[in-house]
C-alpha cells in the first residue's frame, strides 16, 4: 500500500503546533474593510487556533 500524501493546499495554509493543535490565518481579511469596524479589523490580524470540531478532518490532510 502506498504512503499517504500530504494535501499540499492544506500544508500551505495550516501549521501544526507542538501539542497537536492547528493554527491558521483568519478569514475575511482580503478586501471590503469599509464594512468592518476597527475592532473587527484589529482582531482579524495574526493567526487563530482551529476549532476542535474540525481539527480531526484537517489532521488527516496534514499527515506526512
Amino acid at each position: 500500500m502506498p504512503k499517504m500524501k500530504t494535501n499540499r493546499a492544506a500544508a500551505k495554509r495550516f501549521k501544526v503546533t507542538a501539542k497537536g493543535g492547528i493554527k491558521s490565518a483568519n478569514a475575511y481579511t482580503s478586501h471590503r474593510f469599509h464594512g468592518k469596524t476597527k475592532k473587527q479589523r484589529r482582531n482579524l490580524r495574526g493567526t487563530r487556533m482551529m476549532n476542535e470540531t474540525t481539527i480531526n478532518t484537517y489532521r488527516q490532510l496534514l499527515q506526512k
